[in-house]
């Protein structure tokens, strides 16, 4: 079963979404079609890319990643197509790959399909359609692109560690306003050795423990737990913890350990 997934800026309320669907299924008909999410504000590559990274591996193996995020044409601009852990991914060189990929990707080619001058203004309905649809339906990366020598890099922030203590950042607040941080549970792991810490918030709140579910506190309550991004996650049980901890993108985390 051929499986394709969405993950764009193009938002809901426009007609570009369903012509980006249409192009596809009017080159492979019985594909599936799988929306990731198409509400990633414009041209915000980190969003896109924390959230493809933490979902592409629940995907059969085989299905292909096509990514709409600054796809417009320019004589600079390269689209790639790659072979990652069993997964493809189509998209813009812009740097995005860099943060989903763990490891170096099996196979990187720069897409070398002719541009059709009346899409010049939406690539991402013409080349990189037509690039998913033919890895979709089992053709090779080396049929439709030259092997390219690498991927734009770019770096996410990562948390430092002084003494005692992790200073870490929050990277992305999802739609129920869980508050999730760029350190990860091997970080958190390898630094606490067993030992006790304490979560230091703005507005001089705290956290003391580790929670293993959301129903761990009383309703209202905060906490933090590693969620199914292996990241540590700041949240309240059935609460807004971005609003009422006022804690918001780049904003800095403190914990020590005793």
């Amino acid at each position: 079963m051929a499986i394709i997934t969405l993950t764009t800026d193009l938002g809901s309320k426009d007609f570009y979404q369903a012509a980006l669907k249409g192009s596809i299924l009017k080159i492979l008909p019985g594909v599936t079609i799988i929306d990731v999410t198409h509400e990633i504000q414009a041209f915000n590559i980190s969003r896109a890319a924390f959230i493809l990274k933490n979902c592409f591996n629940y995907f059969p193996l085989g299905t292909v990643h096509l990514i709409g995020i600054d796809t417009v044409y320019s004589a600079q601009q390269k689209y790639l197509a790659i072979a990652y852990n069993g997964h493809f991914f189509i998209g813009s060189d812009n740097g995005i790959f860099s943060l989903i990929f763990e490891e170096k990707p099996q196979q990187v080619v720069e897409i070398n399909i002719l541009q059709d001058l009346k899409f010049l203004h939406f690539p991402l309905t013409d080349i990189l359609v037509k690039a998913a649809c033919h890895v979709a339906a089992g053709g090779m990366l080396t049929e439709i692109g030259i092997p390219a020598n690498g991927i734009v890099k770019r770096i996410n922030l990562h948390p430092g560690l002084e003494g005692n203590q992790i200073n870490g950042s929050v990277i992305f607040i999802d739609s129920f306003q869980n508050v999730i941080t760029n350190v990860t549970k091997d970080f958190f792991t390898k630094v606490q050795a067993g030992r006790n810490f304490i979560l230091y918030l703005r507005k001089h709140e705290t956290i003391k423990q580790l929670s293993w579910h959301y129903n761990e506190v009383q309703e209202g309550e905060k906490l933090c737990l590693f969620g199914i991004s292996n990241h540590l996650e700041i949240a309240i049980n059935k609460g807004n913890a971005s609003g009422l901890l006022g804690l918001k993108i780049n904003d800095g985390i403190k914990i020590e350990f005793e």
